[in-house]
């Protein structure tokens, strides 16, 4: 697959040095990530110790031109509302977050790369590393 979102996790990996994770990275043509990761990011950066130096490396993966920031919409609310109400039919609830994430998978037409099993209950999605 050439191009997917990444689920925070994975940039969470790579950063770590993960080489199976940095392998799939690097033959990605497109690399979205979702505006909700960024926010969970940061959030894990404000919790460190290493917040600036988190925050420079973040930009600079930004600024490849390989990655695409995603952003939410009212169209990424109407996937998210369909996510939720077929997760509840199901009974098999996973983090709000990740919902929003799978939205933004579903409204662009991406695979989802992420190591978090959950996202199999989401009806639909397209996996990558799960």
């Amino acid at each position: 697959m050439k191009r997917f979102l990444i689920d925070t996790n994975i940039y969470s990996y790579a950063l770590r040095g993960d080489q199976s994770v940095i392998q799939i990275l690097q033959k990605a043509e497109v690399i979205g990530l979702s505006s909700i990761s960024i926010g969970e990011l940061i959030s894990g950066f404000k919790g460190g110790s290493r917040e600036q130096k988190n925050r420079e490396e973040l930009d600079i993966f930004l600024d490849s031109p390989r990655v695409q920031l995603i952003y939410i919409d009212e169209i990424t609310a109407d996937f998210y509302a369909e996510i939720l109400n077929n997760l509840r039919e199901i009974g098999k609830p996973i983090p709000t977050n990740d919902i929003w994430i799978a939205a933004c998978a579903f409204q662009h037409g991406l695979k989802l790369y992420s190591l978090d099993a959950h996202f199999k209950s989401v009806r639909g999605l397209m996996l990558l590393g799960n």
